[in-house]
């Protein structure tokens, strides 16, 4: 039998899925842990991706009862942006500094004084944050000087697992697509913005090559077969970034909105072209099929349910049951920015829960907290609309949160739209599937946009929107507003207009 493996590394954990070749039936799924890493300081080793890894693979093929040479390849997609640093002899010079990582947003700032907004816009697609590689690398060039002088090869975290496998500095569109220094639009890097860290360095040998979707990064080395138990002709895929699998494996066609509900928030869809949004709010960074996943990501979003969870001193399901008891015109309002946050740009805000009175219960908070998170990423949403991109197509929700009766009703009410889930087996594992996808694409000498089409998921409607709560829904949005003050000024100056010392509580 004919197995392919499709690898989710994220900051949290590695998950590992198994899926038969000929139809993409699920087999086996492994998982182990990554330290945990929070910001502002975010940031791991990876050989602690790699391990974890070899772990959650070993796993999934017992639990799939195989053999691990029935495996004919793989894929790996994992966490965005962070910088892996290599020296000569490929060994890593530091910790890996993660995409939460917002130490960064000085060196990011100098850096978008000196490019410019607009133009950084027009060239990459998105106005790069304090997670993007580029602003890491200023920070290494900065603050750690011995560290830069050794740098020889530029990994991102995908890039590195890749290449641990294979031996090859490869990249793809989606990832490169998140370094600042890439144009997905015209399919090159921009080595002059990385001059502007360090002028006399030969950045070109330090880059990996950017693979097309369908392309094969090569096969296993030796010694890598050897580890894993896997066969020396093992194929191996370009990968990509976690969100961009996680679109291939939930099958998203244009219109299309999916709510990533994990630690962070994502919310995106798929454009077949490129797309560039002025006010920076929307990154337009390329997707796994060859077109393009704008998207808008938050800090803070599960990780929000998870903290008023442990105040309230109650389970995941009391806090769904709490704030779906609740009354929505007398919860107060959350500005979820508990470690700063990422859209709108504020690396050192902290939040604010306003309108608390002496009769505010235990259920509105819960509800509060829900309502943030989604609030947050609604903002996004209609950025991404404001854009020109198609927002009109079903509502998915996937991630941890997806799990929650809460979450899904909520934004059910917030959208005026039924909300939807993939099949249980699928929900939570997109990205895993994804990668699955990608892997059985060059296994079999097809395209990625095939396989999506035939591996497709069934999707349920899992929450439609209350008739009771039409007439909040503009009330609360606006009220967020307020809150968090974004206005039509802020928007367009992506967070400059308000200092992030306002947001503190």
């Amino acid at each position: 039998m004919a197995v392919v493996a499709g690898v989710d590394s994220s900051t949290q954990s590695c998950k590992v899925e198994l899926r038969r070749l000929d139809d993409g039936a699920l087999l086996g799924r492994g998982a182990a842990p990554h330290p945990p890493a929070f910001a502002p300081c975010s940031e791991q080793w990876p050989s602690d991706w790699w391990d974890a890894f070899e772990a959650a693979f070993a796993q999934a093929v017992t639990t799939a009862g195989i053999a691990a040479r029935e495996v004919v390849a793989i894929s790996f997609a994992a966490q965005c942006h962070g910088l892996v640093a290599l020296a000569d002899d490929d060994s890593v010079i530091r910790p890996a500094k993660l995409w939460n990582d917002t130490t960064s947003a000085p060196q990011l700032d100098r850096l978008r004084e000196r490019i410019g907004d607009k133009a950084w816009v027009d060239a990459v697609g998105s106005l790069p944050t304090a997670a993007f590689t580029l602003s890491k690398l200023a920070w290494l060039a900065e603050r750690e000087p011995a560290g830069f002088s050794r740098l020889a090869k530029i990994c991102l975290p995908h890039d590195w697992l890749t290449r641990q496998l294979t031996g090859a500095h490869i990249t793809d569109r989606s990832e490169a697509s998140g370094t600042g220094y890439y144009s997905a639009a015209e399919g090159r890097y921009l080595p002059e913005y990385l001059r502007l860290i360090d002028a006399d360095r030969s950045w070109s040998t330090m880059l990996p090559t950017v693979l097309g979707p369908n392309d094969a990064a090569g096969t296993a080395t030796s010694n890598a077969a050897r580890r894993l138990g896997v066969r020396a002709d093992l194929v191996v895929g370009a990968g990509g970034g976690d969100q961009h699998a996680a679109a291939l494996g939930l099958a998203v066609e244009p219109g299309d909105v999916v709510f990533a509900l994990g630690t962070s928030g994502v919310v995106y869809t798929v454009s077949a072209a490129p797309v560039f949004d002025p006010t920076g709010t929307v990154d337009g960074v390329a997707d796994m099929a060859g077109g393009y996943l704008p998207l808008v990501s938050t800090l803070n979003a599960a990780r929000v349910t998870d903290w008023v969870q442990r105040i309230l001193g109650v389970d995941h399901a009391e806090l769904a049951r709490m704030a779906l008891a609740a009354d929505p015109g007398r919860a107060p309002v959350f500005a979820a920015f508990l470690d700063g946050e990422r859209k709108p740009n504020r690396p050192d805000a902290t939040g604010v829960l306003a309108g608390i009175t002496a009769a505010t219960s235990r259920d509105e908070l819960a509800r509060a907290a829900h309502e943030g998170v989604l609030l947050g990423l609604l903002l996004g949403l209609r950025s991404i609309a404001a854009a020109g991109v198609a927002t009109d197509g079903r509502i998915l929700v996937t991630g941890g949160g997806s799990r929650s009766p809460a979450y899904r009703q909520i934004l059910a009410d917030l959208t005026g739209r039924a909300v939807q889930v993939a099949d249980p087996i699928d929900a939570d594992e997109a990205t895993a599937r994804g990668a699955a996808v990608q892997a059985a694409a060059v296994a079999l000498g097809s395209s990625v946009t095939d396989v999506r089409r035939d591996w497709a998921p069934s999707t349920q409607v899992m929450a439609t929107p209350r008739p009771s709560t039409e007439h909040l829904r503009e009330w609360l949005f606006e009220r967020y507003l307020r809150t968090v003050r974004v206005d039509s000024l802020e928007m367009r100056a992506n967070g400059r207009a308000v200092a992030s010392s306002e947001m503190r509580a």
